[in-house]
Formats: C-alpha cells, sequence, structure tokens
C-alpha cells in the first residue's frame, strides 16, 4: 500500500461525514414546529386568563396587586381613585394598545351620541386611505379592515337598524375576527402617517432601532403582535385627530406638592372639545417613550370626578403587569 492510499484510508476512517441535507432540514422544521407550540400554549394561556377585553373592575382590585408592594405606588394608586372609577384589562398580546384604542373610542362614541365627533374621524379615514393609495398601497390590502371599523363606529349610534348595545359592543371586542381586523385598520394608517411625514418620524425611528422608516412600518408598525412605542403613539393621534394621554404609576419619588401620577400628552393640531384622550400604557417614567405595551395598563375615558379639565381619555402606565388595563 503506498503512502498516498494510506492517507485516503485514515481520512476516510477519521472524518466523520456530513449530516445528510434532508435530516438537517427535517431538524430545523422540528425546532421551527416546537417553538411555534410553545407559543401557542403561551397565547392559550393569555387568553384563558383575560380576553382581548375584560369586565370592569374596581381600583381597589389594582391596589390589591400593589398591597405587598411599594407604598409609593399605593399612594399614586389613591390619586387615580380621584380621576377614574374603574380598570378593564386587555390581553397583554403586543396589540393592546391599538386594541384598548378601540374599545375606549367606540365606548365613547356609544355614551356621548356624539354624530359630529363621528363624521369628523369618517372625513380623517378618507384621508388615510387616500394616504395609503398615495404611497402605493394596493387598495385590496386594507380596504376589509377600513370598512369593518366604519361599521363598528357607525353602529355605537343609536337609533339605526344597525346599533348595537354596550354589551354587544363588549362582545365584539372580544370576537377576534372584529376585533383584530379594527387593530389592523389601527395599524394601516398608522403605518401611513408615519411613511407619509417620514422626515419628522426619522430621528424618532433611528432613536429606537438601526431601521429606515420603510423598515420600521414593515417590521414594527403593520404586523399583529408588535407592540407600541410613543412613534406609534403620535401618529396614530395625529392621523385620526384624536389626543392620547400616557399617565406613569410608577415608583419615583413625589415632589414637595403632594403625591402625583406623571403624565404625557400627544395632541394633534386639530383636536377640539370633541377629541379625547386614549388611554394606555407601559413604560419608562424618565423617558418619552412607551417601551413595552406587552406589561401595560390601558385606560379609558377620564371618569367624571376627575379634576383634570383636559376632555376625552387618558392613559396609565404601570410596570410589572402581564395584562393591559383600561381606567374608565
Amino acid at each position: 500500500m503506498d503512502s498516498s492510499t494510506a492517507a485516503d484510508e485514515i481520512t476516510s476512517t477519521t472524518t466523520p461525514p456530513p449530516p445528510p441535507p434532508a435530516a438537517a432540514k427535517e431538524w430545523e422544521n422540528i425546532r421551527d414546529d416546537e417553538i411555534m407550540r410553545q407559543q401557542s400554549e403561551i397565547q392559550a394561556e393569555q387568553a384563558d386568563k383575560i380576553p382581548f377585553v375584560a369586565d370592569q373592575e374596581p381600583l381597589d382590585a389594582l391596589a390589591a396587586e400593589y398591597q405587598s408592594g411599594s407604598s409609593i405606588l399605593l399612594e399614586k394608586i389613591k390619586v387615580l381613585g380621584n380621576q377614574y372609577s374603574a380598570i378593564r384589562r386587555t390581553r397583554g398580546d403586543g396589540n393592546c394598545f391599538f386594541r384598548s384604542f378601540m374599545f375606549s373610542y367606540l365606548e365613547h362614541i356609544f355614551e356621548t351620541q356624539d354624530k359630529d365627533e363621528v363624521e369628523r374621524v369618517k372625513v380623517n379615514v378618507e384621508e388615510c386611505k387616500k394616504t395609503l393609495l398615495s404611497l402605493g398601497y394596493a387598495e385590496f390590502t386594507f380596504e376589509d379592515f377600513f370598512g369593518l371599523f366604519l361599521e363598528q363606529l357607525e353602529s355605537v349610534i343609536q337609533g339605526c337598524d344597525t346599533s348595537i348595545s354596550h354589551n354587544e359592543l363588549v362582545l365584539r371586542s372580544r370576537d377576534q375576527s372584529v376585533s383584530d381586523y379594527v387593530v389592523m385598520f389601527f395599524r394601516f394608517i398608522t403605518s401611513g402617517e408615519i411613511r407619509k411625514r417620514s422626515e419628522f418620524f426619522e430621528p424618532f425611528i433611528l432613536g429606537l432601532t438601526n431601521n429606515t422608516v420603510d423598515q420600521f412600518c414593515k417590521s414594527s408598525v403593520e404586523p399583529m403582535g408588535e407592540e407600541s412605542d410613543h412613534v406609534h403613539i403620535i401618529a396614530l393621534s395625529d392621523a385620526l385627530g384624536v389626543a392620547i394621554r400616557v399617565m406613569y404609576l410608577d415608583r419615583s419619588s413625589c415632589d414637595t406638592s403632594g403625591v402625583s401620577v406623571n403624565h404625557h400628552d400627544f395632541i394633534p393640531e386639530e383636536a377640539t372639545k370633541a377629541a379625547f384622550m386614549l388611554t394606555l400604557a407601559e413604560g419608562k417614567p424618565t423617558s418619552l417613550r412607551v417601551a413595552n405595551f406587552r406589561d401595560s395598563l390601558c385606560c379609558g375615558r377620564m371618569g367624571t370626578r376627575s379634576s383634570d379639565s383636559f376632555p376625552g381619555l387618558s392613559g396609565l402606565s404601570s410596570g410589572g403587569f402581564k395584562d393591559a388595563m383600561q381606567l374608565l
């Protein structure tokens, strides 16, 4: 046996053959399937704990969850009790900002029967549609979402054949086929507003990610389940002309004037007396950024006991919760 033959035999016996491509691909699929299964189990567990929009609870329920925690938080919850009468949890699935906005806004219209506000928002929705078309979106990609939102908006006005009760509004908000479509409507108009005013939003986006405006919209705005931050809030507020307040329930010490709950307002230029403020969300009290709506408290309309004169809806932010809430 010559030296080259011996070397070949040594190489063939000491170097293991690579795994067959099919086997490697099968292993990758198994891993992906396992991950998807675990994600489905987590989502199912969330669904068992809380629906998309839950029933109202007294603020005492919120205080009870902090009972063994920070005394500052308990004091701030007492302050909230002077402004709000109840909380309503929404599922922490990455869509709770948009879902809370949906329910808060429709409930406000139901209770006020403000037909002028409905007409005002319908005009803005039509402008949002024109924006998407001008940006190159095909109408069939978003028309169903727009249509369903307008149906829900008109249905809360009483006295029509299509009018619904408050209980039906809650049920529709819990119906995934309705709720998710309205969430997608909000995601599309938010994306359209960001793209239309890309020069304005670009510095904000660069502060969050290295993505371009286009990449950000594709990866962080339009897909379901992507969490929201201040960019989303500004864009949605401006597109619909609806003011939004985020209140921060955090452990920061209070100033010398007494206990207070910090907040930040997002007020579009066209906001009028009829516009109101949405309630939201988990965030960092030292920053304008609402960092993570997955662990959030989402709030509804401002209560009648509120001493704040700003018209509309308001929002609450707190850390450590896995579900969103709505203040009422």
